[in-house]
């Protein structure tokens, strides 16, 4: 991908002024993205790892979370959750346009052996 984390997090703060108009920032994609693993063994455990690692990347304080998620490919289990990382890239955008919020797991599950979540920042956070 020509453009990586930095350049969706820069992306996202460059939204970030649409929040104060009420404009609601939504990113779709998977924290478990690896379609030719899911359903094989050990895929739960690379998958739990990498979550774990996403979740608490996405709840540290803002300076940190840019910089982790900047290097998330540095991350343990990243290149086997995301062996490409374009389903990753809309967290990014979302994180970055977070501004001071930090982010929370509003939703986690098992699909096909493989733990996946979801993550928000700011007030729609807290109604979860």
């Amino acid at each position: 991908m020509p453009q990586g984390s930095r350049f969706h997090l820069g992306m996202g703060a460059a939204l970030a002024p649409l929040r104060d108009e009420g404009v609601l920032i939504v990113g779709s994609g998977m924290s478990y993205h690896n379609m030719s693993a899911f359903m094989r063994r050990g895929v739960n455990s690379d998958s739990r790892v990498f979550d774990e690692w996403l979740g608490e990347a996405c709840a540290a304080e803002p300076a940190a979370r840019e910089e982790l998620l900047s290097r998330w490919d540095r991350a343990p289990a990243a290149r086997s959750a995301h062996p490409r990382e374009e389903h990753l890239m809309p967290l990014m955008v979302v994180a970055g346009a977070a501004g001071d919020d930090l982010g929370r797991r509003v939703f986690v599950d098992d699909v096909m052996g493989a733990t996946i979540s979801a993550q928000a920042f700011g007030d729609l956070a807290d109604g979860w």
